[in-house]
């Protein structure tokens, strides 16, 4: 029986995933809204309340990890994510897993309550994530310290930064996989090849738009914050790639 956590940012694209891993014969939960969210995620957004008691703001854009590596992990965040993911954690079905982007949020502690699962952290071009709206736009309602700006865009950027953070952060587990949402568009049967490797099961293909990709080069907002430019670099996001990342397996 395999476990499989999507994670990644608000509008980066892993509605697309979840479709497809549930379309494919993946439990992901009893309930999921359009988005192919686990829902109700109450509890899970208080487990982030309750984890992120524990970071660092160092000024900035800089905050401190290391406690969440080491540290017990606090009985009220453990009994607050197996009740949020019940549904999925009790099931029969050989293949199972959830989807919720405030997971980034909490990655620290839900590797190490899940170090048996398959991750699939879905990544998008931030200029393009931060366009539109999302529930995490303002860290501090789910108990992260930062220096909060006016400015929305710029509050979207520094969400999107600071999980891009968290993740790099964490140790990864046995089983990690970096998925572009570029690629996935642009490349989709490479790509989910590439996903079928990983996972050990056959996965369907969802319809894929293109003009999902740059929207930002239309946009009228902000969308370009230098805060980008390290990521833009390293995730090269000008132009879709031939799928590269890491896959850690099992030794």
């Amino acid at each position: 029986m395999s476990l499989i956590i999507v994670v990644g940012r608000g509008h980066s694209g892993t509605r697309a995933m979840s479709r497809t891993l549930s379309e494919s014969g993946v439990f992901m939960g009893a309930r999921l809204n359009a988005s192919y969210d686990l829902v109700p995620a109450d509890e899970l957004y208080e487990a982030c309340r309750v984890m992120n008691r524990h970071v660092k703001h160092l000024g900035g854009l800089e905050w401190d990890f290391s406690a969440l590596h080491s540290m017990p992990i606090d009985p009220e965040f453990e009994r607050l994510v197996r009740s949020y993911a019940s549904s999925v954690l009790e099931t029969d079905s050989k293949h199972r897993g959830w989807k919720l982007p405030e997971t980034t949020l909490v990655l620290p502690w839900i590797v190490r309550l899940f170090p048996e699962a398959r991750y699939i952290y879905w990544v998008r071009d931030p200029r393009d994530s931060i366009i539109g709206a999302h529930i995490t736009d303002d860290l501090a309602d789910f108990g992260v310290p930062y220096d909060r700006v006016e400015d929305v865009r710029e509050m979207r950027a520094i969400s999107w930064k600071y999980q891009r953070e968290i993740v790099t952060a964490t140790p990864k587990p046995k089983r990690w996989i970096e998925i572009r949402f570029e690629d996935f568009v642009l490349d989709q049967e490479r790509t989910v090849r590439r996903l079928e490797s990983y996972l050990g099961i056959p996965l369907v293909r969802v319809e894929v738009r293109p003009e999902a990709v740059g929207r930002w080069k239309t946009d009228e907002g902000r969308h370009d914050f230098p805060m980008f430019q390290e990521d833009l670099r390293r995730l090269a996001h000008e132009a879709a790639s031939p799928p590269g990342g890491k896959i850690r397996r099992e030794a």
